[in-house]
């Protein structure tokens, strides 16, 4: 087995690890906020925001490494640019989807919210990277971004 395919199947088993340490590792930051922290692990909503930053990470840097897969696209800084796009489809998705439960609900925790997103954005950093490492070696013209072999 090639270097490269361990390193797919090293990120995709630690993207498992975060989906299923979620709840616990979200659950014990928020812990001081027990009515949120409650109402989160109750509506699965750690799980399923981690589940769409994993998501939305992956699917960018496919984008990145595949599609876009241009010699002019290829600094760090295009690659922090990808970065930035999905911590911030990310931090919107979390937020948007976890107020729309509790809407639902007939409650409200914007505020609390506000932070669980900010929170999320730092957990699509981590899986991007992730993703990014794992994936960027078949790159033609990005593999070497962001950080040379």
């Amino acid at each position: 087995m090639k270097k490269y395919t361990i390193y797919l199947i090293a990120g995709l088993v630690a993207t498992l690890i975060l989906l299923v340490l979620a709840s616990p590792i979200l659950d014990a930051m928020f812990s001081g906020q027990t009515e949120f922290a409650n109402e989160m692990y109750n509506n699965n909503l750690y799980f399923m925001t981690t589940l769409f930053s994993a998501i939305i990470a992956w699917v960018l840097a496919g984008i990145f490494y595949y599609v876009i897969n241009s010699v002019s696209f290829s600094r760090w800084y295009h690659w922090l640019i990808v970065l930035a796009v999905g911590a911030v489809a990310s931090c919107i998705t979390a937020y948007s989807y976890c107020d729309g439960v509790f809407a639902n609900d007939g409650v409200d925790y914007s505020d609390q919210l506000f932070g669980f997103a900010m929170t999320n954005l730092l957990v699509e950093v981590v899986m991007f990277v992730i993703a990014s490492y794992s994936m960027r070696w078949w790159s033609t013209n990005c593999r070497h971004t962001p950080i040379p072999e």
